[in-house]
């Protein structure tokens, strides 16, 4: 259990009390999470790539980004996440996406939700599945416009990451995304090539 009390990595509690005394010390912990904490998936059985449930280190890094949503005010939350994403390596920038959903959007939150998802569009122009993945968590299930994450599911289709990643499917599926998906098999079909299984699914689900 690499010394965790409470389901909690030491190195992490101290990390936390880090970065509520200086929240700038975040710059210095975040790139190290992995490397103290691990980067297995968190349901190995289930989810062996961490693309549905994420890793060991997404969940590490989300707990330090709620650290900083705690101490600092909307402005300088959204700069200090946007650039957490902006010099982050696959790592990184997947915990950033993965704790989206974590920052304040209410009454208040100043414009958090409009300066940061920019972070999630960027990462579904990716082939990067873990970031493809990782965007299409709760925060995009409320965030994202229709015609983006339609997009996203579609990114997902063509790269293979399952659908069961993608938070809100069933609530956000709509007749234009059924359109798009029914298009994708057709094609599909007509090169003479297999239609995903969870292409399948998505349209069973809506008949």
């Amino acid at each position: 259990m690499n010394g965790e009390v409470d389901g909690i990595h030491p190195w992490l509690v101290e990390a936390e009390q880090a970065i509520h005394g200086d929240p700038t010390t975040v710059h210095a912990f975040f790139p190290a999470v992995g490397r103290k904490v691990g980067r297995e998936p968190l349901y190995p059985d289930t989810d062996p790539d961490g693309l549905i449930h994420g890793t060991v280190d997404d969940r590490g890094r989300a707990r330090l980004l709620a650290v900083l949503a705690d101490v600092l005010t909307p402005f300088r939350l959204a700069q200090e996440v946007i650039d957490l994403y902006r010099y982050g390596d696959s790592a990184e920038r997947s915990g950033v996406l993965r704790a989206l959903h974590l920052l304040p959007a209410g009454p208040g939150a100043g414009s958090i939700v409009e300066n940061v998802r920019w972070i999630v569009e960027d990462a579904l122009r990716t082939n990067d599945t873990r970031l493809v993945a990782a965007a299409l968590g709760p925060f995009s299930a409320r965030h994202l416009p229709a015609g983006s994450w339609r997009h996203g599911v579609l990114k997902c289709l063509f790269l293979g990451v399952p659908i069961d990643a993608i938070a809100g499917l069933q609530l956000r599926s709509d007749a234009e995304l059924v359109r798009m998906v029914t298009d994708y098999a057709a094609e599909r079909t007509s090169a003479g090539r297999a239609v995903p299984a969870d292409a399948k699914r998505l349209l069973e689900a809506s008949t």
